[in-house]
């Protein structure tokens, strides 16, 4: 055979080869966009003019972080740029690879460069999992343009990729996809050549479901769309029962846009004030199975921790708060545990809606226009003539007291005297009210009501001298007990 035949059967080989490959490859692979028009989603990434398009489009040298939620384009994108720009594409992972598999991919592109002038994409996943020492490997073929860098993170990069490569790097963030989204993926792996061509249909239910699973993620939307086609007859129709048995997934019946919404979060949010820590675990596994947005679920947290339990327990608003930078920081599945236990702290913390009361009473009477000035001695001072006006005379620093607390009128005349705060007896609130009663009486103030829900035979609040500081940080010392309910409620 002659040298070019050989050449040529060679050639036939490496195509059917690939072909092969193409075709045992997953379906998300397979599915994998070709041009960034391809791209579903991120159009503020894709859209003409955007910085990734000018890099793709003008052939430039790059370094890159894409920053978003699982299944959302990273390695797409990374592909797509490497493809528009004809440079060959080099893909670690972070979890597998080391600064020995690092080294040997910078080497071997500064090869291809510096023999052939073929660039290099050096994609690598999940790059925050590379210590300080891996990451800091990859900065002379950063700094030198032996490769362009496109590095995928699920993780804040402020936090988890060091400061060189970062500041080397032009980091753009991925929005999560939308439902809208989903279905558009799902529609084309369906019916294009690359996919399942056209061999089954998805019944409307099924559909609605596969999205609701997907999570905003496309990659499991075409893992969960190619096991439920497999082993089905040409033509067949992939049901809810053959989507629920491939993924061991049942369906939730919950529509993020309609009454199971709204009535889930209500349901949510009362056993939160009703302290069922049972059911309120119930309803949170209910929206997050059904794809509810996490971060929605975090605000809600964070908002009844002060509505419901407020200074009653301070420390759930922390946790709240925690558990949303959870979300954002770490993403599902594993952010349910965070939500998780800021759901039982709340739901066991003792009860009190005297935050909520108060802020709620005080903006009545400022919108009914009960107000007026700001007392002389309040005014600002600092400012040339002040004194003229009488701003700041007779103003006493409290802290020239030995109590701290001095008696001077501080609210305008209109509702001096409102007590717009009326903490509980409940959990550490019942501290608070011992010192609101004493300061208020130190101001010269009315002795404030018995607190609401004070059981009858429960001693008043003995008097005594303000005391020099808040009430003691930490958690309650009548916190909620281990069985029955918390013991401070009454």
């Amino acid at each position: 055979m002659s040298r070019a035949g050989t050449g040529q059967a060679d050639s036939l080989f490496d195509d059917a080869a690939a072909e092969a490959e193409q075709a045992a490859a997953p379906l998300a692979v397979r599915m994998r966009p070709r041009s960034l028009d391809e791209v579903v989603g991120q159009r503020h990434l894709t859209r003409d003019g955007s910085p990734l398009r000018k890099l793709a489009e003008h052939d430039a040298a790059m370094s890159v972080l894409l920053w978003g939620p699982p299944g959302t384009g990273k390695t797409t994108l990374a592909y797509v740029v490497s493809q528009v720009t004809r440079r060959r594409f080099v893909e670690l992972s972070a979890v597998m690879s080391g600064v020995k598999d690092v080294r040997a991919a910078i080497d071997e592109a500064r090869g291809q460069l510096a023999m052939r002038g073929t660039q290099t994409v050096l994609f690598i996943d999940e790059v925050h999992r590379f210590n300080k020492g891996q990451q800091d490997a990859l900065l002379p073929a950063v700094e030198n343009r032996w490769v362009s860098f496109i590095g995928a993170t699920t993780e804040n990069p402020f936090f988890s990729v060091v400061s060189p490569l970062l500041s080397r790097s032009l980091m753009l963030t991925l929005q999560p996809l939308t439902d809208a989204d989903i279905e558009l993926v799902i529609d084309r792996a369906i019916a294009d050549g690359r996919g399942l061509a056209g061999a089954v249909t998805l019944a409307g239910d099924a559909r609605a479901h596969l999205v609701r699973l997907a999570g905003g993620d496309a990659r499991r939307a075409l893992t969960y769309l190619e096991a439920a086609a497999l082993g089905l007859a040409e033509g067949a129709e992939v049901t809810v029962e053959v989507l629920e048995r491939a993924v061991d997934r049942a369906m939730v019946r919950y529509d993020r846009a309609g009454d199971q919404h709204y009535d889930v979060i209500s349901a949510f949010i009362k056993s939160l004030r009703g302290s069922d820590a049972d059911a309120a675990l119930h309803y949170l596994a209910r929206m997050i199975e059904a794809g509810e947005d996490p971060r929605f679920i975090a605000r809600r947290l964070i908002v009844h921790a002060s509505e419901d339990v407020g200074l009653a327990d301070p420390t759930a608003l922390q946790a709240a708060v925690a558990a949303a930078q959870a979300v954002e920081f770490v993403g599902l599945p594993e952010a349910r545990l965070n939500l998780a236990q800021a759901t039982i702290h709340i739901a066991l913390a003792p009860k009190s809606n005297a935050v909520a009361t108060a802020i709620i009473s005080a903006a009545a009477d400022v919108q009914a226009g009960i107000g007026g000035a700001v007392p002389a001695h309040l005014r600002d001072a600092s400012y040339r003539g002040a004194a003229k006006l009488g701003h700041g005379k007779g103003y006493v620093y409290p802290h020239d007291d030995p109590a701290g607390i001095v008696a001077q009128q501080y609210a305008p005349d209109a509702v001096s005297g409102k007590q717009y705060y009326q903490p509980s007896a409940h959990g550490l609130e019942a501290r608070y009210a011992e010192r609101s009663q004493r300061i208020r009486r130190t101001l010269g103030l009315a002795a404030r009501p018995e607190p609401p829900g004070r059981a009858a035979d429960e001693p008043a609040v003995q008097d005594g001298p303000p005391q020099d500081g808040p009430p003691q940080d930490g958690p309650p010392q009548d916190g909620p007990p281990q069985d029955g309910p918390p013991q401070d409620e009454g």
